[in-house]
């Protein structure tokens, strides 16, 4: 008889976790599910492996808009974060979207991919943190480049910002703090500095049409959110508390 334990990962590597008909089959899908799971799985906190099968639902969503190369994309979405760790203990000198193209390539070769699909997908990996010139240049790679981003914010935006700051050992707020003036991986690495430096910008970034129509509505929450967190961490209540500021 399978653990407790045995049996929630199974089940986290289901493919029902996945929305639609998995554009690469059943059986490749659950392989690359697993092996994504695998890595993310001990990354855990705000890069797990729901993190992982969000932004995979959110690209084929987009991608099945654009008329998009489905494969392609499916395979990049499972492996974009499998690098994570590695920039993790680095404290980010090490870019995980880099690290997690190198790592892809043998991944990829052993299930059999064509060297052509390789090299698309191994794109999208590398250039979907579009940092160090690695910009996104086919539709699959902007696709990815806008799910991943799109998961950074709104409320599931918020949430995993809070999990980044616990897994770093950041505190709640920088209150009276000038954020421009801390660093990344630190106690002031807060979620609230976390949506000064970066969330806030993430709208103007989408690459898509139907990417930045999701970013607008997710920024107008976090706007809300924030603002009303600084509002009570210097202490000014609302004048009706049923009202959100």
């Amino acid at each position: 008889m399978s653990s407790p334990n045995a049996d929630n990962r199974q089940n986290s590597l289901s493919t029902g976790q996945l929305q639609g008909e998995p554009p690469l089959g059943r059986e490749l899908t659950e392989r690359l599910l697993a092996i994504s799971h695998e890595y993310c799985q001990a990354e855990g906190g705000c890069h797990g492996p729901d993190h992982t099968e969000r932004v995979h639902n959110l690209a084929l969503h987009i991608g099945r808009l654009m008329n998009a190369r489905l494969d392609i994309l499916s395979a990049a979405a499972l492996l974009h974060d499998i690098g994570r760790s590695h920039e993790m203990l680095s404290q980010g000198k090490i870019c995980h979207a880099t690290k997690g193209a190198e790592m892809s390539r043998a991944i990829l070769t052993g299930l059999g991919f064509s060297l052509e699909m390789q090299e698309a997908i191994l794109h999208c990996i590398e250039a979907h943190r579009y940092r160090n010139n690695k910009i996104p240049e086919t539709l699959e790679a902007k696709i990815l480049f806008d799910a991943d981003k799109l998961d950074s914010i709104g409320a599931i935006g918020i949430g995993r910002a809070f999990l980044f700051a616990g897994q770093v050992g950041a505190r709640l707020h920088n209150r009276g703090v000038d954020v421009t003036k801390t660093r990344s991986y630190s106690t002031e690495d807060t979620a609230y500095r976390e949506f000064l430096v970066k969330l806030c910008k993430i709208k103007d970034k989408m690459l898509t049409p139907e990417g930045k129509r999701l970013a607008a509505e997710r920024h107008e929450f976090m706007e809300i959110f924030f603002k009303r967190l600084d509002k009570e961490i210097h202490g000014s209540p609302p004048t009706n508390p049923d009202t959100p500021q």
